[in-house]
């Protein structure tokens, strides 16, 4: 395994973490013994970091997680997300009880990281929050640093979904330590440039422009999410849960993930692999937040780490493609 740092923490994280979430779903649907023998093989192959929500299963991954954690010797890093009810008013309380949930959930008296999970928009709409709500008086941030005040969670993330602009007023205010960021074969966008963020790009999808330089430049921890695009990038056998963003639907993603590895072919590994060591390759991305159905899909994601980062010229390849809207899929 390999370790880089995320971010301000100065922690030193697996460049594979276990995603606890839905997408694989490993860990609200398998069998507990199950469970058990993924978590153990996944810290002896030398992952330490775990990342799971109080969404995931209504509580049950949080709650599985929590059990198997007790059964092992070692406690790695843990992070957790809450998402917000805005129509429900009361920012501080929502966090305040939201947090004591997932601590008890989980049997813990703290977590590593706590992070928003609801989208961070321009304009107000539905349970999205704009960086006024996130990072003004009596705001998320404000309650967050005092639930790190308290000791109850050493650092402060988002979930950089939805306006990209508004994602990166967040990420510049210094007051937030990591950043989960979309960012995979079929939509690279985080990547581009800042200017980039307004209107469509050429290979479609979401817009992230300038999410990933807004990360690097305030040295804010980045964790790749959906780098296989809830399982499009990774063939039939993974189960996927659909798009999270806007301006895609799941049989786009799918005939984009079909032009990509007519491309790349199998040169690089398995689709999955490939998928993973692209995300790998880029230098802001400390580790990617990976989630299975089967134990044997972590071993085959293991084995992206051997097999090393994407090459340029693969990558730049993957590009172009991209620019040139995967020739008219």
């Amino acid at each position: 395994m390999e370790y880089a740092r995320l971010g301000r923490t100065e922690a030193k994280v697996s460049r594979l973490i276990f995603g606890c979430g839905m997408i694989g779903g490993l860990m609200i649907k398998a069998e507990p013994e199950v469970m058990l023998g993924a978590v153990r093989d996944a810290m002896a192959a030398g992952i330490n970091w775990f990342d799971t929500a109080a969404q995931y299963g209504d509580g049950k991954s949080e709650e599985n997680l929590g059990r198997v954690l007790a059964e092992l010797s070692e406690t790695p890093g843990i992070s957790t997300k809450f998402k917000l009810r805005v129509e429900d008013g009361d920012i501080p309380g929502q966090i305040e009880r939201a947090l004591e949930q997932s601590l008890k959930r989980l049997g813990m008296e703290r977590v590593d990281l706590f992070q928003l999970h609801n989208n961070i928009l321009l304009q107000a709409s539905g349970n999205g929050l704009t960086p006024a709500q996130i990072l003004g008086p009596g705001g998320v941030i404000e309650s967050l640093e005092r639930m790190r005040d308290q000791g109850l969670t050493k650092w402060l993330g988002v979930t950089a979904i939805g306006d990209a602009r508004a994602c990166r007023q967040v990420i510049a205010s210094g007051r937030v330590d990591t950043a989960q960021v979309y960012y995979n074969l079929i939509n690279p966008s985080s990547d581009f440039p800042a200017e980039m963020a307004d209107g469509p790009i050429a290979g479609g999808g979401h817009n992230f422009s300038g999410v990933l330089r807004a990360c690097a430049d305030n040295d804010v921890g980045v964790i790749a999410i959906r780098t296989l695009a809830a399982g499009a990038l990774a063939g039939d056998s993974y189960a996927g849960r659909g798009v999270i963003t806007r301006d895609s639907e799941p049989d786009d993603e799918r005939a984009k993930a079909g032009a990509v590895f007519d491309l790349l072919g199998d040169r690089y590994g398995t689709r999955a692999q490939t998928a993973l060591s692209f995300a790998l390759a880029h230098p802001a991305i400390a580790c990617i937040d990976f989630a299975v159905a089967e134990p044997w899909q972590m071993i085959e994601g293991l084995k992206s780490v051997d097999l090393g980062p994407l090459p340029d010229d693969a990558r730049a390849a993957v590009l172009a493609l991209y620019q040139d809207n995967f020739g008219g899929t």
